[in-house]
């Protein structure tokens, strides 16, 4: 049975769809079944896999409609790597959800019925914390939280925190914290050293080990709709993302790799 990994932050700009769609990628090419979910109306992580939003069947007819999720999964070039894409109507779910029973389990109805066929779903969240979002995290086994290595990095992150307390508490007692993941490194600055030193005194084990940088390879990539290491697979921000999702394997026990041998550096 597969484990579902949203991955949350109300913050804007955090790297949530970068992380999605690149841990995404790498747990593929670490030969794991893994399904996207695009749960964002902007449609990022959809075209940023090569796919046109305005032209695929969505996540909004799986969860206003009840068609079969498995009707609406597009392969990708990455063979261990399907979507369940999304769409702009998903702006409007929210609205036509507001007076159906059980709203707030819709997604996690969808995504059970996937759950034997992949090793992993990623929920790709918006930056908000609306009633798709909810959704996610009711869906949800974890919870991935990017925060930039920048100034404003906590902002936000307390209430963030206080809402999967209340969602465990009142919807998903199972869920947990996957852990924190510091995006956006800039070698150069000495703040960005400081908000890894804040982030990781404040939250300690929660915090993974590996920290994505900010490289001029990984913001392109989507642009040309490729995963990292689709894209470049020698750069930085390729052996990031694979030694996060050899990190994400290690925690769930799903990788034989020693200690020595889990990462890979320049």
């Amino acid at each position: 049975m597969g484990k579902i990994i949203a991955v949350a932050n109300q913050k804007g700009g955090v790297g949530k769809t970068t992380t999605s769609i690149n841990l995404s990628g790498s747990l593929g090419v670490l030969e794991k079944k893994t399904l996207l979910v695009d749960a964002d109306p902007q449609a990022n992580a959809t075209s940023g896999v090569g796919l046109d939003p305005k032209n695929t069947r969505n996540l909004y007819e799986c969860l206003i409609n009840d068609v079969d999720p498995r009707d609406l999964i597009i392969h990708t070039e990455n063979p261990h790597l399907d979507i369940l894409p999304s769409h702009m109507d998903l702006v409007g779910a929210e609205l036509e959800m507001i007076n159906l029973p059980n709203r707030e389990f819709m997604m996690r109805n969808a995504l059970n019925k996937l759950r034997d066929d992949y090793d992993f779903i990623i929920i790709d969240c918006s930056p908000s914390l609306g009633l798709i979002t909810l959704n996610a995290l009711t869906a949800a086994d974890s919870v991935i939280i990017p925060v930039q290595c920048e100034y404003y990095a906590l902002e936000g992150l307390s209430k963030l925190l206080n809402t999967i307390k209340i969602v465990q508490g009142r919807l998903n007692e199972k869920l947990e914290i996957e852990g924190i993941l510091l995006t956006m490194y800039d070698t150069r600055l000495r703040l960005a050293n400081q908000v890894v030193d804040e982030v990781k005194t404040h939250f300690q084990e929660l915090v993974f080990e590996t920290v994505i940088h900010r490289t001029t390879k990984l913001a392109e990539a989507p642009s040309f709709g490729e995963t990292i290491v689709m894209h470049d697979a020698a750069s930085k921000g390729a052996i990031n993302y694979l030694n996060f999702a050899r990190e994400i394997l290690q925690k769930n026990d799903l990788t034989n790799i020693s200690n020595n041998d889990k990462s890979i550096s320049f």
